[in-house]
């Protein structure tokens, strides 16, 4: 994961965790790597000193009860938090591995086999969500860390406890990012359930096999517009054929219409069978594909020369302000930038049977050296040579032969 050095602005210490890096930042506040006295590495989310209000901490203890409540295989865990601090924080478990955004916008769009093995993984990590009463509202690729051991999901910041209708938001607020909105979501509706889970990861898995969402515009507005409404089509323009018919599902307009997340995963466990891989082959075949993608954390900035520095990405993804607002939406004035040209997309994972190589062309045998060729090697001191030999001798005064 790619870090960068603290400012000196930045804080040394918060909660018993010494601050080592910056991870990233957003609209809220900024996120560092952080170490405990033990060791253990965490990620530690600060709320700005410029956006601190009672509303602000109310949001952010909610998330922090969201997180205590919420346990999984392929969720964060939550660490340590203190909402009453100056500067509100919360340390989670620090997943060492990038996001799906900054993965694809390296490595390009997913084969048919990879995207199928990570939505079958997200599926029932959302399921396991859901089981415990909970909603996540805001699945996004940047939400997404690729670790070690597989994806995670992170950012439980605007997670509601399932047909709540308790809410810290405006009546007319839309909170989440409108890339990856459902309908109902887009148009206000409260509670919200399941289904709009299933649709978000929908627009995820769209993305991450062709480069682009569901519904693009050059204006929010307009964007929320082909969103709500019931007669535009979501664009599924060069997805795999082997996706296209649960991707139309999970993309149905009316929310009832929409597949359960463990629909998600056995359709998505089809696919992967059909390719001739099991499932276990499958995630291992995506683990090592997102080690391979990306080195290990950098510790100094990218230099400007760096191929990786000069892509760009193929798309921009506006995420909604937390404030309330009661005169407009409350989303950020970029959306998604119009189609990008699609990268090539990664390997197939590649068969459990041997795959056949053509022989290589028979060569001319090497001309042998000369017997009495000097050897190569490194020229050694007469005292090293002495201590080599009293060293042989030694060992056969005493070895059992």
């Amino acid at each position: 994961m790619h870090t960068t050095p603290l400012s000196p602005d930045d804080p040394a210490e918060l909660g018993g965790f010494t601050l080592l890096r910056r991870i990233g930042h957003g609209g809220m506040g900024q996120v560092y790597l952080g170490e405990s006295a033990a060791g253990e590495a965490v990620a530690v989310k600060v709320i700005k000193p410029t956006v601190v209000d009672s509303e602000t901490r109310q949001r952010f203890a909610q998330e922090i009860e969201v997180l205590k409540t919420v346990w999984g295989p392929r969720v964060a865990a939550f660490v340590k938090a203190d909402t009453e601090s100056e500067q509100p924080w919360l340390a989670t478990e620090y997943v060492e591995g990038p996001d799906l955004r900054r993965l694809l916008d390296a490595r390009g769009v997913l084969s048919p086999l990879a995207a199928a093995s990570l939505g079958a993984t997200l599926a029932e990590a959302l399921a396991g969500v859901h089981g415990q009463g909970l909603l996540h509202r805001d699945l996004k690729p940047a939400n997404i860390l690729l670790g070690p051991n597989g994806p995670k999901i992170i950012d439980f910041g605007l997670a509601v406890f399932a047909e709540s209708s308790a809410s810290l938001t405006a009546p007319n607020m839309v909170m989440g990012t409108p890339a990856c909105m459902s309908p109902e979501q887009a148009n206000g509706e409260k509670p919200l359930t399941a289904p709009v889970d299933v649709y978000a990861l929908g627009a995820v898995l769209l993305f991450m096999t062709t480069g682009h969402y569901p519904y693009q515009a050059d204006h929010v507005q307009v964007l929320f517009g082909h969103i709500t409404n019931p007669d535009k089509a979501p664009d599924l323009s060069g997805a795999p054929e082997e996706l296209v018919g649960l991707l139309s599902s999970m993309l149905q307009y009316a929310q009832q219409d929409r597949p359960t997340m463990d629909d998600v995963v056995a359709s998505c466990v089809k696919v992967i069978k059909a390719h001739g891989s099991t499932v276990a082959q499958a995630r291992r075949r995506l683990v090592s594909l997102a080690s391979a993608a990306c080195e290990p954390p950098v510790f100094e900035p990218v230099p400007a020369t760096t191929p990786s520095a000069s892509k760009t990405p193929a798309y921009t993804e506006a995420t909604t302000a937390l404030a309330p607002s009661q005169d407009a939406v409350a989303v950020a004035p970029t959306v998604p930038l119009p189609q990008q040209p699609v990268p090539a997309p990664w390997p197939e994972y590649t068969p459990t049977v041997a795959a056949t190589t053509p022989a290589p062309a028979a060569q001319p045998n090497p001309t042998p050296a000369p017997a009495t060729a000097p050897t190569a090697g490194p020229r050694r001191s007469a005292a090293a040579r002495r201590i080599a030999a009293q060293l042989r001798e030694t060992y056969a005064s005493t070895a059992a032969f």
